[in-house]
């Protein structure tokens, strides 16, 4: 080690290429080629068996669905929690898996237990198991407008088409708004007029409104496959399937003895943006563009729209994830130009100002080092990782600190800049080295976590390692070559008539710490070596307290603070069994309450400190 410090102080040229090189090859790639986006990408392990059963309370759902989905799957081998939710008119079951059993095979077992069920309620629709994959949403765009459900609808889908052509959005759903649905009603006086039953009417309707194949024809020309496409879709094709065809050959279709309606889910749903009906997309990202450029590219294609769509409709975005990662990255840059100077400031106090500036320099080094692993490693740029930029950003110059104070002292001992930078880099190397590999050492385990909250966790490994790495590299093979190009300021004592004003000033604070060792630091220090044994058991206690307080909830801990949000929600759950028309009443007084205020509030402060008010009754609040 201490031959290839001396190459690279001797070799001035050889140490700035290699600064430029991590430089340069990591902002490239930083701003190119890392992703950027909101989390880290992660594999759920997680599946949920959902059943719908129209019309019953909880306490039913819980009983017939929950209970019975429970004891079927409860010993299913790679379970490590089970999760059960009944609501009115639906029962939920989530699964959690454990790490090192494969999701495709307990899927497949899951799906034989549930299908093995035999005593789910006949209204009871069939049951859905699916597992649950971790989508990344973009935005929320809004469609409202005074427009009826069904024109918003048919708006909403056009919107939905155009936005899943864009590159990289790997999903459009669409919200709080009814799903189609076909209605058939069928009296009773009907079905005696015609001599029919009600299963009759079923039976015609599952028959006739079905795709099948019929097999092949093999010809000398090739094989023609057969196949029937008779599927209804819409009120025309339900409305001329044969219920029955008579003697004589005429054909009595449904439309002749039902009434076909083309309409919504009977479920009730009600949501405004505004004051006005609305629907609204969640826009999902996918590849690997970057999280802004998508946002604005999302929000060029609605300004674009825009002028296209009926009078009265707006189209609009809410809850724009990337403004958050905006935010983040701001405080990054803002806490990286802040650390630089403040270092640089600080050192500037005690070496000397062109030496202070290079060991500055460590810290856009070091970072530039850490987008070269993330390139390499296929990690993202994400709010984890940002936080881990923020939290080394008080570590990573310590390696140089430590290496420019020796190389600063043994100037001031009267060695040339060159021999000092040498000798001082390499004075230190081994305990600089073993310094940060014991921090690194500490942080490697987190790479190892696993769930949700291990992933965010293992994120933070990412970047505290290879920025102490390269910190380490800018530290023994770059800095050693700038710093012997610091003027010689000879031995320091005696009167010097080259002094200037900081060579003063750094004087003076030096005599000053000098001053608070003698009179504060050594006694204390000089009491607690002849008390060891006491000295270790106030750290001890002092330990066992703090410790004992965060036990017992007197510090309150939370691995995510609460940051303030932008957004203030109001949830309003009313009693099972209460009609929708009270509910709905209830939330438009709420509506009203808030859009009033967001008016007031605008007006006094001149700007649009509220932006939007949405409110959906019949479903769960949208963010």
């Amino acid at each position: 080690m201490h031959r290839i410090i001396e190459w690279f102080t001797n070799n001035g040229v050889a140490a700035n290429i290699l600064m430029f090189a991590i430089v340069l090859t990591g902002g490239y790639l930083g701003l190119n080629k890392v992703v950027l986006r909101e989390w880290p990408d992660y594999l759920q392990r997680e599946i949920e068996v959902g059943v719908t059963y129209r019309g019953s309370t909880p306490a039913e759902v819980e009983e017939s669905i929950v209970m019975r989905l429970e004891e079927a799957l409860f010993d299913v081998a790679g379970i490590k929690e089970m999760q059960s939710r009944a609501s009115e008119g639906s029962g939920r079951v989530t699964l959690e898996i454990e790490e090192g059993y494969d999701m495709n095979v307990i899927l497949d077992q899951v799906k034989d237990r549930v299908d093995s069920i035999n005593t789910f309620p006949v209204e009871a629709e069939r049951p859905r198991v699916s597992q649950d994959t971790f989508t990344e949403r973009l935005m929320a765009v809004v469609i409202s407008g005074n427009l009826g459900e069904k024109d918003l609808m048919e708006l909403g889908e056009i919107v939905r088409d155009d936005l899943t052509a864009l590159p990289n959005i790997s999903l459009v759903s669409m919200k709080v708004a009814r799903p189609y649905e076909i209605g058939i009603e069928v009296s009773e006086e009907t079905l005696k007029r015609h001599g029919l039953t009600f299963d009759q009417i079923v039976q015609a309707v599952r028959n006739s409104s079905v795709n099948l194949s019929a097999g092949s024809v093999r010809t000398n020309a090739g094989d023609i496959l057969l196949r029937t496409s008779n599927q209804a879709y819409n009120y025309e094709d339900f409305s001329k399937i044969v219920v029955y065809t008579r003697e004589d050959g005429t054909r009595l279709t449904l439309e002749d003895v039902a009434k076909v309606n083309d309409g919504f889910d009977e479920t009730p749903l009600i949501s405004n943006y505004n004051g006005r009906r609305c629907v609204v997309l969640d826009v999902y990202r996918s590849g690997d563009q970057n999280l802004i450029v998508l946002a604005n590219e999302v929000k060029a294609y609605l300004e674009a729209k825009q002028p296209t769509l009926p009078e009265g409709v707006l189209l609009s975005y809410w809850s724009d994830d990337s403004e958050r990662v905006k935010q983040r990255l701001s405080t990054l840059a803002g806490s990286a130009i802040t650390g630089f100077i403040l270092v640089l400031i600080v050192l500037s106090l005690f070496l000397r100002p062109s030496l202070a500036f290079w060991v500055s320099l460590g810290i856009p080094i070091a970072f530039s080092g850490a987008f070269i692993m993330f390139y390499l490693w296929n990690v993202s740029l994400n709010l984890s990782t940002l936080f881990a930029f923020i939290l080394v950003l008080g570590i990573v110059v310590d390696d140089a600190i430590i290496t420019g104070e020796n190389v600063f002292r043994r100037m001031q001992d009267g060695e040339t800049p060159l021999d000092a930078s040498v000798k001082g880099t390499q004075e230190v190397a081994i305990p600089v080295v073993f310094g940060v590999l014991t921090t690194i050492v500490a942080f490697y385990p987190l790479q190892a976590m696993t769930g949700f909250m291990g992933n965010n966790l293992k994120q933070i490994s990412y970047v505290v390692i290879p920025v102490l790495l390269f910190s380490l590299i800018e530290s023994k093979l770059i800095l050693p070559a700038h710093l012997k190009h610091c003027k010689n300021i000879g031995a320091t004592g005696g009167n010097d008539s080259k002094t200037n004003f900081i060579t003063r000033i750094q004087r003076r604070i030096a005599t000053g710490l000098e001053r608070g060792i003698e009179r504060f630091y050594r006694p204390v220090l000089d009491v607690c070596l002849r008390n060891r044994y006491v000295t270790f058991s106030v750290f001890v206690g002092g330990l066992a307290i703090v410790w004992s307080l965060v036990e017992t909830n007197r510090i309150q801990s939370s691995f995510y603070p609460r940051i303030p949000s932008d957004q203030v929600t109001i949830r309003l759950q009313m009693p099972a069994g209460t009609p929708f028309e009270t509910t709905d009443s209830h939330i438009r007084r709420m509506e009203k309450i808030a859009l009033d205020y967001k008016e007031k509030v605008n007006e006094e402060f001149g700007t649009e400190m509220i932006r939007n008010v949405f409110a959906t009754a019949g479903g769960q609040p949208m963010y």
